[in-house]
């Protein structure tokens, strides 16, 4: 089943089943971080693609989905059926094993489930090129891929490749299934192959990170920096902008010329003027509801602490300073894809991710702003 995958880096063979990862064993090695391991795993961006006949096709898997204890566990994922490139069915996970986190004690308990079989049935007749796009938020395991006809590899189509990278609005946060993504959309318009190395809470300008983006082949790359880093309050302005050079050189490293886009943040109230760390709001945590909040003092912006604003300034600087000698170099301010006016049509339900209409406003942006072929 393995040669049908597409959008990830290597596939892990487990007792549940084959797990997709999007970065590879040697870069994960580097960072031993639960939550880096959890948001890899989870196939954002990830399908299985082949050309068939089939009108009937079935895929067994088992998925994993981690919740806090006192908090709804998230909806349910989906898997989204395109059939040349119309989504014309969705399968909603059901079972699979529920890790519930206690966020007092730092425990986790693990309920095992059974296999969940995604069915979809009275496809169109005739050779047609489909797609099963994963949950982008729940580890899946395949375990067993089957149709009514026989199916193969797609043929190359000769489309280029977007490689991006981001934080959890990349990753998915609140679209209603995988290819409702503003990634997925915007490369489902511009007619791309997308590789989303959209990782939630972990777009932190990781070394590794960086280097699986340079050895990636690629035709289009953009990378999406900023909100992790503030709400980890993981450096300060001085180690910021040298770290920004660094991971681009090293792009550029395997991708002199390519052209590459670099994102700041959209629109996020409580981390404009505020600093991190930022934290689950502890009230709404109180009422069953999962809404975050900024823990810092405006006053460190003073001392170097970052905030979106400042995050801002910096890259459009860095970008400024390298397209004087790198052409294929753009910025792109997050604000443009999602604003003030925005968030007051389309506020942030949990005040850090955008909702699936949030999501298909900044895809429609993104495929008129950026450099996508359309």
């Amino acid at each position: 089943m393995d040669e049908f995958l597409k959008g990830h880096a290597e596939v892990e063979r487990t007792a549940d089943g084959l797990v997709p990862h999007r970065l590879p064993a040697w870069a994960r090695a580097q960072c031993p971080d639960p939550q880096l391991a959890m948001v890899e795993s989870n196939p954002s961006g990830v399908r299985l693609a082949f050309r068939t006949r089939a009108t009937t096709i079935e895929l067994d898997s088992r998925r994993t989905v981690i919740g806090f204890a006192g908090v709804p566990f998230r909806p349910d994922g989906q898997f989204d059926l395109v059939v040349n490139g119309e989504l014309v069915g969705r399968s909603t996970a059901t079972g699979g094993h529920r890790v519930t986190i206690d966020m007092a004690t730092g425990s986790a308990t693990t309920t095992p489930g059974p296999v969940h079989t995604a069915r979809f049935t009275e496809l169109p007749e005739g050779d047609k090129n489909v797609e099963i796009w994963l949950p982008y938020q729940e580890t899946t395991a395949l375990i067993d891929l089957r149709a009514d006809a026989p199916i193969e590899p797609q043929p190359d189509r000769g489309r280029p490749v977007w490689l991006h990278h981001g934080s959890s609005i990349s990753h998915g946060s609140n679209a209603a299934g995988p290819t409702a993504i503003w990634p997925a959309r915007a490369a489902a318009v511009a007619g791309v192959d997308l590789v989303n190395l959209g990782l939630g809470g972990s777009a932190l300008l990781d070394p590794f990170t960086a280097r699986v983006m340079r050895d990636t082949p690629a035709d289009l790359i953009s990378v999406k920096i900023g909100i992790n880093i503030v709400n980890a309050d993981l450096m300060r302005r001085r180690a910021f902008g040298p770290a920004v050079h660094g991971f681009l050189d090293t792009i550029r490293d395997g991708h002199p010329d390519t052209p590459l886009l670099v994102i700041s943040p959209i629109w996020c109230p409580i981390h404009e003027e505020t600093p991190g760390p930022g934290d689950f709001d502890r009230a709404a945590l109180a009422e069953g509801k999962l809404r975050f909040r900024a823990t810092g003092d405006p006053a460190g912006v003073a001392r170097g602490q970052l905030t979106l604003g400042v995050i801002r300034e910096e890259l459009s600087a860095v970008v400024a300073q390298r397209a004087a000698t790198d052409p294929n170099l753009r910025y792109l301010d997050g604000r443009d894809l999602y604003g003030p006016d925005d968030y007051a049509e389309l506020p942030l339900p949990d005040e850090l991710h955008p909702d699936d209409a949030a999501h298909a406003r900044i895809a429609d942006r993104f495929t008129k702003a950026a450099w996508l072929p359309s």
